[in-house]
């Protein structure tokens, strides 16, 4: 899996006020926390973590907080509800020797026999939850849609990965091919 370092700056936890001035500085408050880990307050500046945000793909965080380096995933972050702005972010560590839960983008490719006979493919889940070791896991899941027949679907139960669980559940709709009007004509006629 890609990686991508963020720089981080210690804060001092208190009051109100303090995260406000933190904000008012164009810089996000952060928290990284994780087992065996001690619990850091520190600060990201505000226009490179919204370019983070603006990439579909997923990353391990190379985190360097005043020098010293971590690697983390994004475990929560909060919007302000009317500009969307990034209000709080919270990091958790991760190593390489225990399996990480992360959301992996989904890749779609093939052309559906459903497609051609007038159908209209539906995606309705852009990333699946996944829980691997670091080493093992993907950049993207590629979901073949070559055998996907009219008003068939596939879920994320019938997925499978070497090396990577999936922890969507497994009723979970990836992607389906529906009737459209065209194509219930153009079967009818058929049968006519």
């Amino acid at each position: 899996m890609k990686h991508y370092a963020i720089a981080g700056t210690a804060r001092t936890t208190g009051s109100k006020a303090d995260i406000r001035e933190v904000r008012k500085a164009g810089r996000v408050p952060c928290n990284f926390y994780g087992n065996g880990v001690e619990n850091v307050a520190f600060s990201i500046d505000e226009k490179e973590f919204v370019t983070f945000l603006s990439q579909p793909a997923s990353f391990i965080i190379d985190l360097d907080i005043d020098g010293k380096k971590s690697n983390a995933v994004v475990r929560e972050i909060q919007f302000h509800p009317v500009n969307d702005r990034p209000l709080h972010v919270d990091f958790v560590a991760v190593t390489e020797d225990k399996p990480i839960t992360i959301d992996v983008p989904v890749r779609i490719f093939g052309n559906s026999e459903g497609v051609r006979q007038g159908g209209k493919l539906t995606v309705n889940v852009r990333k699946l939850r996944v829980s691997a070791l670091m080493a093992d896991l993907p950049d993207e899941l590629p979901v073949d849609i070559t055998t996907l027949k009219l008003g068939k679907r596939i879920n994320a139960g019938d997925l499978h990965f070497d090396k990577v669980n999936i922890v969507t559940p497994k009723t979970a709709i990836v992607c389906a091919v529906k009737a459209t009007r065209n194509a219930v004509a153009a079967a009818a006629e058929a049968e006519a």
